[in-house]
């Protein structure tokens, strides 16, 4: 084959119709590591005119992960916007449709009105599927076209011949509904080239010139077989498939996606080779979150554009910073302290550089400007060279403290910090340097006041939690009568969610007009509190009255039951959206701890409002 390419499919090259599954023994013989084969066939490179981004965080990205919620996505999505939507660097992103949650989530990042990322939908082969597309008015979908014959022989039971009608059926469909089919073609890197993916890929090219309309085709490494290595052979190299689509089956460059998965540690290579041999996009995840190891990370991606191309206005990298902070703080995801651009220490040296040294000659360490790009200061490595300078610096970078609020090295708990440090190395000849959590103990123990507590943790967690649950409740219509269906509903509600002490439901005069006792012991104190009972004076009362908001008040001892609880209640309105009255309750923060997880997992699907996002 020669090294110079043509463009334009020259041939029709026929489908190969076999009894037996193609699976590559030689190359795939399971008991073993995988096998990659080298026929020296070298390819000049020939990058994508256009090079693009596109986004599966939503769709393989959640497979990965416990489900985001609406208000999560939609935060997510803006994120996307800012960091490389704007410019149509990250082009689309794509959407689950399948349950109401899924459609909320589309609806809500439609509402934004962004022009990039462009929404687009994922669906299985099945006209099922595609009517959701069309009823909600997609113009693209993704669509699931397996190729290798361990799926069309192993998984879908049928010929090659049957499989690719089923697809070219599906394409067509879509087609004709006016909707921009992105044919998934799933395990292409264990898939018979010329045997099935490239008659297919004539087939749809065929379907687009007489229709009009794009047909694109998305390159899954579903397995991360994918190699980036010049002289490979087909299935595995990424430079042969993407030019064999290009110039054998005549798809368009700007028309094929990579799709790689990180099973060899080879997915951001393979991208950016893919890339580099004329194809269009790359999709990659937030974090490289995905299904086994992941896909190709995102902001890795954007920075790999940057390099190739030196267009530095194509994304906002300082997000990448943001996204890492939301990541770890609202959806407690831990990110490796190691991990490239987002992890905590990833431009950390451990060469013993102190403030000094960082002053002069930060290039020595550091791989780029990263308070220019990141937004992010350059972390010091604390051992006995440091001097106080570096313990302030240390506290200022980790601690986050804002220029209002940055301490010196003449503060006092520095220098007790300091002298805690050199006390360790003389005593015990160390000669290692501390660890972050090392020194995030000593700050702890000189600076209490900068930190949050376990008990601050974990009230906000209960409030969090609990918030939830009673705003639910209060939207129910049962308690807008203050009668027995009222108490016949708090009753219910107290039996499902036993850590709840005590419920209350008063009138907009703070009298009491109903509650409920969970535990019968305490049910002769809580006599003190009959119906019509005074509660106006209460916080808990006063400012849902006041805001319409819940309230959440802090951790205090029950006088009833000597239990630690919080209390938070929330107004009750009508259908005009005015307030008729208050409900509260009474939580064991114990008990709510204990449940906290399973609660979590209750919550986060069901309880999102427009208000929310």
């Amino acid at each position: 084959m020669s090294i110079i390419r043509k463009t334009g499919a020259s041939r029709t090259i026929s489908l190969q119709e076999l009894e037996k599954p193609q699976l590559f023994r030689d190359l795939f013989p399971y008991t073993s590591i995988c096998r990659t084969t080298f026929d020296n066939v070298l390819l000049a490179p020939r990058p994508a005119e256009r090079m693009r981004v596109t986004d599966t965080t939503f769709r393989d990205g959640q497979q990965a992960r416990p489900p985001y919620t609406v208000k999560q996505i939609a935060q997510i999505f803006d994120f996307l916007y800012r960091l490389g939507g704007k410019t149509g660097l990250i082009s689309a992103s794509e959407f689950f449709l399948y349950s109401p949650k899924d459609r909320k989530c589309v609806e809500v990042c439609r509402s934004r009105g962004y022009v990039f990322p462009q929404i687009t939908a994922w669906i299985r082969a099945s006209k099922e599927d595609l009517k959701l597309v069309r009823d909600m008015e997609f113009n693209e979908t993704g669509m699931l076209t397996s190729v290798s014959d361990y799926h069309i022989f192993l998984k879908l039971n049928k010929t090659r011949k049957q499989a690719m009608d089923m697809y070219v059926d599906m394409a067509s469909k879509a087609l004709e509904w006016g909707i921009i089919p992105r044919c998934h073609f799933e395990d292409v890197t264990r898939a018979d080239i010329y045997g099935f993916c490239l008659p297919l890929a004539q087939h749809l090219m065929e379907l687009s010139r007489q229709s009009g309309m794009p047909v694109k085709i998305r390159l899954c490494d579903t397995m991360g077989y994918g190699v980036p290595w010049p002289g490979a052979a087909l299935p595995r190299s990424v430079q042969r498939i993407v030019q064999a689509f290009i110039d054998e089956a005549g798809v368009p460059g700007e028309w094929l996606e990579w799709h790689g998965h990180n099973d060899f540690h080879k997915v951001l290579a393979n991208g950016v080779t893919a890339w580099l041999y004329g194809c269009g996009a790359i999709n990659g995840t937030l974090l490289g979150f995905g299904e086994r190891t992941g896909n190709a990370p995102l902001e890795a991606l954007l920075l790999e554009y940057i390099s190739l191309t030196g267009d530095d206005s194509g994304a906002d990298t300082t997000v990448i910073t943001e996204l890492a902070d939301y990541f770890e703080k609202e959806l407690n995801y831990h990110i490796p302290h190691n991990y490239p651009f987002a992890g905590r220490d990833f431009n950390a040296t451990s060469a013993g550089l102190h403030v000094d040294g960082l002053a002069k000659n930060e290039e020595i360490y550091n791989i780029f400007d990263t308070k220019h790009i990141l937004k992010r200061p350059v972390p010091i490595t604390i051992t006995d060279k440091t001097g106080r300078a570096g313990v302030a610096y240390w506290l200022n970078s980790n601690l986050r403290l804002p220029d209002g609020r940055k301490i010196s090295k003449k503060h006092p708990a520095v220098g007790q910090i300091y002298d805690a440090l050199m006390a360790i190395y003389e005593e015990t000849n160390r000669t290692t340097s501390f660890s972050h959590e090392e020194m995030e103990a000593l700050a702890q123990r000189f600076m209490p006041e900068y930190f949050a507590t376990e008990f601050d943790h974990v009230k906000q967690l209960a409030g969090e939690l609990a918030a939830k649950l009673i705003i639910r409740l209060a939207r129910n219509n049962d308690l807008l009568g203050f009668d027995q269906s009222a108490k016949a509903r708090l009753d219910s509600f107290a039996q499902t969610y036993p850590f709840l002490q005590y419920l209350y439901l008063t009138d907009t005069r703070g009298k009491l007009k109903c509650a409920t006792i969970t535990d019968p012991k305490y049910m002769e104190k809580y006599q003190a509190l009959p119906i019509d009972y005074d509660f106006s004076s209460r916080e808990w009362f006063i400012m849902p009255m006041q805001t319409g908001d819940l309230h959440i008040m802090d951790v205090y001892q029950s006088q009833f039951t000597d239990k630690l609880i919080i209390t938070v209640s929330c107004a009750v309105t009508d259908e005009k959206d005015s307030i008729v009255g208050v409900f509260g309750v009474d939580i064991q923060l114990e008990q709510l701890m204990k449940q906290a997880k399973a609660l979590r997992e209750e919550v986060t699907p069901q309880d999102e409002t427009e208000s929310d996002v």
